[in-house]
């Protein structure tokens, strides 16, 4: 049973359902709610039902398909594992769960060969409570049991997890710090791409904060409020500064990268067996480091120190 917080008033039931761990996507939601598998507040409901705050939602989710994602002893960098839940420091070029065009090979392929993270959420994603793009490296959270999926999911659902990135982004980013709250959505022609001009956006925060000014390039630290698909990277384009090596947002020019210079530094929830505040942390990678060192070089060669903010 889950509750409708205030700030999903007025959201569609299918939007709603999209964000819940076990339900995954519109689509899933939508064959949840045509199949009466979904009443809110005990009476079944269409899929653009609009929620109100306060409104009780159950889901009857059917007996899970029998897994299809193969095991595969894949490495692993571990930051922290419990009986609860595993962090793991995903590297840049890993695809988080099975999809069209990446069915091996993938963090959830090594999760279910090292954990057994079967019957954990959909069978497709099992454990998976947040995800990251298949470029950006960092910490990311996999839950091991259903109460501890559905008690991250919780807390990602309240906004209580606070989420750090580090990136190096095209320009000299000003001010020193900033907020940029503009809603997030489908590209209105670019169906593949999200963006802030879209028609049907949804809200979406990201407070930055810059670390050092770079020959052609800003470090920055980036603490989204909400987790919209490619949120910061279509957030820092829209300020006119797209991450180094971004392709598809706009970070091919200036300083060369070669991957989005994107890192999920630290992740902070309450552990959902302990209630204890919980921060993990995942060190630079190897190729954001060079980069990094590659542009302090050149500011040395260039007479020019870089400028802490």
């Amino acid at each position: 049973m889950l509750a409708v917080p205030p700030r999903a008033a007025g959201v569609r039931l299918d939007r709603f359902l999209a964000d819940v761990p076990a339900v995954g996507t519109r689509s899933q939601a939508k064959r949840l709610v045509d199949a009466g598998r979904v009443t809110v507040d005990g009476a079944t409901r269409k899929s653009a039902f609009a929620l109100r705050a306060g409104a009780r939602v159950e889901i009857v989710l059917p007996e899970p398909l029998p897994l299809e994602v193969a095991p595969e002893p894949l490495p692993l960098a571990i930051l922290h594992e419990d009986e609860d839940l595993v962090a793991i420091d995903k590297p840049p070029g890993l695809v988080v769960h099975p999809a069209p065009g990446a069915r091996r090979g993938t963090l959830v392929n090594a999760l279910v060969h090292r954990f057994g993270v079967t019957g954990v959420g959909a069978p497709d994603r099992p454990g998976i409570v947040h995800r990251l793009d298949r470029d950006t490296s960092g910490v990311l959270l996999v839950a091991r049991t259903p109460a501890a999926l559905e008690a991250l999911a919780r807390q990602f659902r309240a906004r209580t997890v606070e989420k750090r990135y580090l990136a190096v982004v095209r320009g000299a980013l000003e001010p020193a710090s900033g907020t940029i709250d503009r809603p997030i959505g489908r590209h209105p022609t670019a169906r593949k791409q999200m963006s802030v001009r879209s028609r049907r956006g949804r809200p979406a925060v990201t407070h930055w904060t810059v670390l050092e000014r770079l020959p052609g390039a800003t470090l920055v630290r980036l603490r989204p409020e909400t987790g919209r698909t490619h949120q910061l990277r279509v957030h820092l384009a829209a300020l006119g500064h797209p991450i180094l090596g971004d392709r598809v947002y706009g970070g091919g020019g200036g300083p060369s990268a070669a991957r989005q210079a994107l890192h999920a530094e630290a992740i902070a929830f309450d552990h959902p067996r302990t209630g204890r505040r919980v921060t993990l942390r995942a060190p630079l990678p190897a190729d954001l480091d060079e980069l990094l060192r590659r542009l302090r070089q050149e500011a040395g060669s260039k007479g020019k120190s870089p400028r802490l903010a």
